[in-house]
């Protein structure tokens, strides 16, 4: 059963360089998709995601990131405090299959927490990806291992460049079960007979 897959870092010293200034970074480093037909979304929510959000704003396409980043960046820095969170819901392109493979974007949410804001993991960046199945074989599908490898080959790039770009302390590959995601590719790895 598919499970949502998150990747959160611990930066260091967050009170020389802002969390907001580490979201930058990541968002830099993030490839916003090129398919998606509706902007990213900006959430600020206040000490914990039980209150509703003190911002919810819609982003128009950009011709470039630089704009969009310093658009979500010029909003979120008018409420960004020690007690909240900013989350961006956006999509990056990923293969699925629907009848046939096609790169479509795929939602994901990137977020920063403040220190003192309610979060369980205690992570300051986080970005969830959706399920988990996007990034493993896809069983009784042509061409299912091939647009799995793929995406996995996405997702690795990514939190390379991360860990490059960010001063991480402390990094970590998760599911939302509690499941360590190597040990669900191997698995299934293990598993898949091609078709």
């Amino acid at each position: 059963m598919p499970d949502r897959l998150y990747f959160s870092c611990w930066v260091k010293d967050t009170r020389t360089q802002p969390v907001l200034y580490q979201f930058e970074k990541m968002m830099v480093r993030f490839p916003f998709s090129k398919l998606a037909k509706r902007g990213p979304v900006l959430r600020i929510y206040a000490v914990s995601h039980a209150e509703p959000p003190l911002l919810e704003r819609e982003f128009e396409h950009f011709e470039d990131n630089q704009t969009l980043i310093a658009a979500v960046l010029t909003a979120a820095r008018e409420f960004m405090q020690e007690d909240t969170s900013c989350e961006l819901e956006a999509a990056w392109d990923l293969w699925q299959f629907n009848g046939e493979w096609k790169l479509l974007p795929a939602r994901v949410t990137l977020s920063c927490f403040g220190k003192s804001f309610e979060n369980e993991h205690d992570d300051q960046l986080r970005i969830e990806f959706g399920n988990d199945a996007l990034f493993l074989p896809a069983p009784n599908v042509e061409g299912g291992l091939r647009m799995g490898q793929s995406n996995l080959k996405s997702l690795l790039h990514l939190t390379s460049e991360l860990e490059q770009g960010l001063a991480v302390e402390k990094r970590s590959l998760w599911s939302e079960n509690g499941a360590n995601f190597a040990a669900v590719l191997k698995q299934a790895l293990g598993s898949y007979t091609p078709n």
